[in-house]
């Protein structure tokens, strides 16, 4: 089987140390493997995404001399997709619509049971279900926020397992239906103005590009096991993961994209080089 990898960035802001580790590391494993290596342009975010980031995307990956075959998969070119496997889901009955807002969920989960803890997930706070019993249309509603049934989503299924290879994890990962529904809960897969969100286009992403190695940062481990779910549901294969550890600042904080300071463009700019950049991230 071929060796796929892939990087993903979001054009809603400047790269920094973080996503150059991310995406060397993916790079490296591909070559290393005589693999590929892809790009991908995960712009689903239309209000946050601009054409001037994902521009400097290409600029700076390759200033770092990586390079991925044409063309460059867009996510706000699979639209289509992403709503074929939201219709399926939902003739399923695994699906059902949600109006409650971030505060109503807040307020249903601000007296929880004495001695319990509000639980947080993948995505947050676990949603309580408020609007599952609720009657639904016979049609999906295009713009609206649709959650995962999970109960009914995983009755069938006592487990699933995918392959670690990072080193916080590395082995066979199980997580149980049990544990799904505690865990997680019914998790967002369309957002309201969005058409999908990030586990469903994801998911449905690495499939069409027959990706089997995804590398990515140890902050999205706990949201695998959601991806894991939708590859069963939807009949997907299962990649292999390897969730790598986090770039972090002087103070030990992830680096996020308003962190300037640690932007690829700013070092390129001061006359850093690539071998620079790898000996900063610890390539």
């Amino acid at each position: 089987m071929a060796f796929v990898t892939r990087f993903a960035p979001s054009p809603t802001g400047p790269l920094h140390l973080g996503h150059a580790y991310s995406a060397l590391l993916a790079h490296d494993m591909a070559v290393t493997e005589d693999g590929s290596f892809l790009l991908r342009i995960e712009d689903i975010d239309t209000q946050r995404c601009r054409p001037e980031w994902e521009a400097q995307i290409y600029q700076d990956l390759q200033w770092l001399g990586l390079d991925w075959p044409a063309p460059v998969l867009r996510q706000s070119s699979r639209l289509p997709h992403y709503q074929a496997a939201l219709d399926d889901l939902w003739a399923r009955g695994l699906l059902y619509r949600c109006t409650c807002t971030r505060r109503d969920i807040e307020q249903a989960l601000s007296a929880p049971q004495e001695g319990v803890p509000t639980a947080f997930g993948p995505d947050g706070l676990i949603y309580p279900g408020s609007c599952r019993g609720l009657a639904q249309p016979s049609q999906r509603t295009r713009d609206a926020v649709l959650r995962l049934n999970m109960r009914l989503a995983v009755q069938d299924i006592p487990q699933l397992p995918f392959v670690e290879t990072g080193a916080a994890h590395r082995g066979p990962v199980v997580t149980s239906a049990e544990a799904y529904e505690t865990e997680i809960g019914d998790i967002v897969l369309a957002r309201q103005g969005m058409g999908t969100s990030y586990h469903l286009s994801v998911v449905l992403d690495d499939a069409a590009q027959g990706v089997t190695q995804v590398v990515r940062g140890a902050d999205l481990f706990d949201a695998t096991r959601i991806h894991v779910l939708l590859q069963r549901l939807l009949g997907l294969p299962t990649p292999i993961y390897h969730h790598h550890r986090l770039i972090r600042d002087d103070q030990g904080k992830r680096l996020a994209k308003r962190d300037d300071a640690r932007a690829l463009s700013k070092f390129r700019a001061e006359g850093a080089t690539p071998a620079d950049i790898r000996r900063m991230v610890g390539l």
